[in-house]
């Protein structure tokens, strides 16, 4: 695990290294255990490492046995040893232990469709000497982050925005229709930032570019829903288990301390009832929990840790936790509208304290049908019967009725008809509100970038089951702008690896066979997950009610965060940005201070202020930590890595 970040020139100029030691130096957090250079007369490449496998031989940037192909590589492999094995039947010297040395030598052979034989996940970079050609490409699921950017004739790529932000040609320039996608959707676009420019490798894509070749971005994989209709419930649950079983033995693979996050959900329970299974001792869990009873989930991540004998680390946290704000919003790296990013952060703040590496149970909730939304999604389709002339009528009554009435988003909610009632339902700020919180100089291109149309036609699209429709959506956007985005910067941001099982790209692929009706019955998700795991986990785990990730955010706006929320969202800085009506955002305090839920829409534009004060006020600096290696670097005259003598520092 590691950051990486390089630059390539497109016109053949001489690349410029010290940009990429600079960018490098932004994401120490990212490995604070070593780092390397390599340079070529375009090119230049950097990493940061957190030593995993192979502690003492996976330096990089490694290379092959001549030094014509070089790579740096964020993440993990997990069929590498298997990999290398077929590579060493054919002939190939590897001189290291690791999985990235394996990758130069499966490029050797396939070029960019080496990608596909990859199982885990991924962020990584090639530079091929003798083509000229510089690939970049990122897991199936977007697991591993991977951004790029380019300024005139150079291509500028990193994990991090911030480290981009280092090269003195990128400006700090908001992209617009990437704020009105985040008040909509809690995040940025798929392929966009925050930052004009700078875009986001999507999942499952590589990037190829040369000199005298402009980028080009291909797609290797896609999910697909295809209901197994001939195998009986009782089989696809064995392999389920099976699945399961080869996933999290898979991702055990560590040199270092490895550990679980449990929630105490079922998510992450199956993936520490599989370890247990599977023979490791001791297993160390980390919990998170509040003192408001409504969100903490301590008691039943205490049951599984009994259950199962774990090392068990738990911490409660208090609305004093926003303490941590500031480090918490330079490690976000763009304003983010999730909440739970504070616990994620908190938790892997305990985990750091007694292991490397964790496992967490990200993922199941797509696979599976989890989510609340798909239970309100099936009831809304029995409303949606309600003849259309009662529901327009409907409609026309909440148009004509004051905001904060109640009632009124009821009314316009049930007007609408198919997928604009879901994507309605999943939006945060509305489109009438939208229009309300922008000045009326910024409404048009913000809305420019609304994403509501584009999914109602991506739905509409995809066609089949409307299970299937909404998990698949799920799966390319929610989970790799949302979730994955969380765990891996907040897992980053304290030098641990975050690890996703369920997310083994054959575990999803089994996942999308699994017929919708025996994923989602009676109003109730997880159906054949639950009964697969009958056998592992305790029923009162099993069936207990789904609580989420939550922050209980308006319980503290409404107490002793009251003050803050007044002092930033309304602060002279805050108003001089000219980006909101300050008296709808007074309207927002008023209404939430009077019972209206509307924590995680301030929450959003607490992000959003402050990361505008850490990054485009530039107000701070990254903290400043030495690396526990010495420096590689190389060039193209140098000796290969593997032959290298390694120097360390004491």
């Amino acid at each position: 695990m590691c950051g990486i970040a390089g630059l390539l020139s497109l016109d053949g100029r001489p690349a410029q290294p010290d940009q990429v030691r600079a960018m490098c130096a932004a994401i120490v957090h990212r490995g604070p255990d070593d780092e390397g250079f390599y340079a070529d007369a375009e090119v230049a490449l950097g990493m940061r490492r957190l030593s995993i496998l192979d502690l003492d031989g996976g330096h990089q940037p490694m290379s092959n046995e001549d030094g014509s192909v070089w790579a740096v590589f964020n993440g993990e492999i997990y069929n590498y040893r298997e990999l290398r094995a077929g590579l060493d039947a054919r002939g190939h010297v590897l001189r290291s232990a690791g999985d990235t040395e394996t990758l130069v030598h499966l490029y050797e052979e396939h070029g960019a469709d080496f990608v596909s034989q990859l199982r885990g996940m991924f962020a990584l970079a090639i530079w091929d000497r003798r083509r000229r050609t510089l690939l970049l490409a990122r897991d199936r699921l977007g697991i591993k982050p991977l951004f790029y950017a380019q300024r005139g004739s150079t291509l500028y790529f990193a994990s991090e925005v911030k480290a981009l932000l280092q090269v003195p040609a990128i400006d700090r320039q908001l992209d617009w229709q990437a704020v009105g996608h985040l008040f909509a959707a809690l995040s940025t676009p798929p392929d966009r930032s925050i930052l004009a420019g700078v875009r986001k490798l999507e999942p499952a894509r590589t990037l190829v570019a040369g000199p005298g070749r402009p980028p080009v971005v291909r797609r290797y994989w896609e999910i697909r829903f295809e209901p197994d209709r001939t195998s009986t419930e009782g089989e696809l649950c064995e392999r389920l288990r099976a699945h399961l079983d080869a996933a999290v033995r898979e991702h055990l693979a560590s040199d270092v301390p490895l550990g679980a996050f449990l929630s105490g959900g079922i998510d992450s329970s199956a993936v520490v009832a599989t370890m247990a299974r599977l023979g490791v001792a001791p297993i160390r869990t980390f919990s998170i929990g509040f003192s408001e009873r409504t969100h903490d989930e301590l008691a039943y991540a205490r049951r599984v840790a009994r259950v199962f004998g774990t090392e068990h680390h738990e911490l409660v946290l208090e609305p004093d936790v926003l303490g941590v704000l500031d480090d918490l919003v330079w490690h976000l790296d763009e304003p983010f509208g999730d909440s739970s990013a504070i616990p994620t952060f908190m938790v892997s703040r305990l985990a750091a304290r007694h292991v490397t590496v964790v496992l967490s149970g990200d993922g199941g909730d797509e696979l599976f049908a989890g989510y609340e939304r798909y239970q309100v999604e099936e009831r809304e389709r029995r409303v949606a019967r309600i003849p259309r002339w009662i529901r327009v009528l409907a409609g026309r009554i909440a148009t004509a009725t004051p905001e904060w009435t109640r009632g009124r988003n009821f009314l316009r909610h049930h007007a609408l008809d198919g997928w604009e009632r879901y994507v309605d339902a999943v939006t945060l700020f509305r489109l009438h509100q939208r229009q309300r919180l922008f000045r009326p100089e910024f409404r048009d291109i913000v809305e420019s970038g609304d994403p509501s149309r584009g999914l109602v036609a991506d739905l509409n699209r995809r066609g089949g089951h409307w299970l299937s429709a909404l998990q698949a959506l799920d799966i390319e956007r929610y989970l790799p702008l949302d979730i994955l985005a969380k765990v891996d910067r907040m897992s980053m941001a304290h030098s641990i690896e975050a690890r996703v099982p369920l997310l083994d790209h054959r575990l999803v692929e089994f996942a999308a066979t699994i017929p919708p009706e025996l994923q989602f019955r009676d109003g109730i998700g997880k159906q054949l997950f639950r009964r697969a795991l009958a056998p592992l986990l305790p029923r009162e785990i099993l069936h207990r009610p789904k609580m989420g990730f939550a922050v209980p955010l308006d319980v503290w706006f409404r107490g002793r965060l009251g003050p803050y929320l007044h002092d930033l969202l309304l602060s002279r800085e805050s108003r001089a940005r000219g980006i909101f009506d300050t008296g709808y955002i007074e309207q927002l305090i008023g209404q939430h201070a009077l019972g209206r839920e509307l924590g995680l829409h301030l929450w959003t534009l607490i992000s959003f202020e402050l990361w505008c004060r850490r990054f485009l006020d530039g107000r701070a600096a990254p903290p400043v930590t030495s690396p526990r290696r010495q420096a590689v670097v190389h060039g193209p005259d140098a000796i290969p890595r593997h032959l290298a003598v390694s120097r360390r520092s004491t």
